[in-house]
């Protein structure tokens, strides 16, 4: 095999696939990425773990076609170091060949022929708008589970239900929900009008979501029937991921119908308020917020480890409210709002409460296009407090972030 190609073009290529290749394969094939010189001037890069596949396929002038396996992480290294030059690639037995300038490296190739087929694409069901999907799957990964023993944490939840299609993820602590519209196709898998919910791993989907919105592009969503699988597509990539054969928890329960109080604050100060505060806040332990008229008080830590306070401007509405949250989900909240104020609604200082966009006091609201309510049914008007009768914005539809409290000592 022997081809030239754009140095940047093969990078991208083999940085896309490397991502989705195992830290530890158990063979050693599986860590590999597979180059396919077709005598049409395409070379396809491609990698599969028998979970998660990726493929692209870039423009190569071809001198004499085939196949040849390499080490992924060590092909990805050499191509993101190479100079600004064209590579030239040539695999004469079991050694590959790369020269880029002066730059030559020689690799070990593995035999090709144990590597597994990379399973095909399964139907496109629709199109996504690249940057509005990147984003509300960055917003909703933000509360997928880690742990790989509780498989149905660690997956997104996607529901579509016509042109609506609904993201969700939680790992017991905190519930990321995301709501926008898309086009589904003629052949949509809900196109006979009933929904249709997956559930896909939360790091395979967020991966592929930020490495096809550089692409540019829209972006095609691709499911099966009954084989499993996921996919994604745009400009010339493609990625597949096996779907998790778990039950997501029934999420919608869990949001509240109604608050007793509310605020509105500015997300970047409290922000920062909350990270000064929590500098004397061991590892796990709270944050504290009261809420009264007009102030938000943030405090933290005790005598032993030193103590945190901190005051700042809000607008608030309802009964007052002193509640503890890990300063840890309350950051990845608020900074996976998207917006420049924060709509807070609570209950009971052990009950859960709801983080949303909001826009400032005083100013209209402009939700962004093609977003739609979340959860109607959580908007309910804040009963007056001592305070007196405080109008503050309704939440911006589209995104909620809801946040269990940590328990106040005493």
């Amino acid at each position: 095999m022997k081809f030239r190609v754009e140095r940047d073009a093969f990078a991208d290529a083999v940085a896309f696939v490397a991502r989705s290749l195992p830290s530890r394969a158990p063979v050693p094939v599986l860590g590999g990425v597979l180059l396919d010189a077709s005598d049409d001037g395409t070379l396809t890069v491609s990698g599969f773990d028998y979970e998660v596949s990726a493929r692209v396929e870039v423009p190569a002038m071809i001198g004499d076609g085939g196949r040849a396996l390499v080490s992924g992480r060590l092909l990805a290294d050499i191509t993101r170091s190479l100079p600004p030059h064209p590579v030239d690639l040539t695999v004469d037995g079991p050694r590959a060949s790369l020269t880029c300038g002066n730059a030559r490296f020689s690799l070990p190739t593995m035999s090709a022929e144990d590597y597994p087929q990379l399973p095909e694409m399964p139907p496109v069901v629709g199109e996504l708008a690249p940057e509005v999907f990147a984003r509300a799957v960055s917003q909703v990964a933000v509360a997928a589970g880690r742990d790989d023993t509780l498989p149905m944490l660690t997956g997104i939840r996607v529901e579509i239900d016509g042109s609506s299609l609904t993201m969700a993820a939680t790992d017991r602590f905190r519930l990321a929900v995301r709501e926008f519209t898309w086009e589904p196709g003629a052949d949509a898998a809900a196109a006979d009008g009933e929904p249709t919910a997956i559930l896909a791993p939360a790091k395979t989907l967020s991966e592929a979501a930020k490495t096809l919105t550089s692409a540019g592009g829209t972006i095609e969503l691709a499911l099966g029937r009954g084989d499993g699988l996921l996919g994604l597509s745009g400009a010339g990539r493609r990625s597949t991921t096996r779907l998790l054969d778990a039950e997501f928890p029934r999420y919608r329960q869990l949001l509240p119908k109604e608050h007793t109080s509310a605020a509105v604050l500015e997300v970047a100060p409290l922000v920062d308020a909350i990270k000064r505060v929590s500098l004397v806040a061991e590892r796990g332990t709270q944050v504290r917020l009261e809420f009264d008229e007009g102030s938000l008080r943030l405090t933290a830590g005790g005598d032993d480890e030193g103590s945190a306070e901190e005051q700042l401007p809000c607008s608030f509405a309802g009964e007052p409210l002193t509640i503890a949250f890990n300063p840890g989900y309350l950051l990845d909240g608020l900074g996976a709002l998207g917006s420049e104020y924060a709509h807070l609604s609570f209950t009971t200082p052990s009950r859960p409460a709801l983080l949303r966009p909001a826009s400032a006091p005083g100013e209209s609201d402009a939700a962004a296009a093609g977003e739609v309510a979340a959860d109607e049914a959580s908007t309910t008007a804040v009963e007056p407090g001592p305070g007196g009768d405080v109008e503050l914005p309704e939440p911006r539809p589209g995104y909620l972030y809801l946040l269990m409290p940590v328990r106040l000592p005493g």
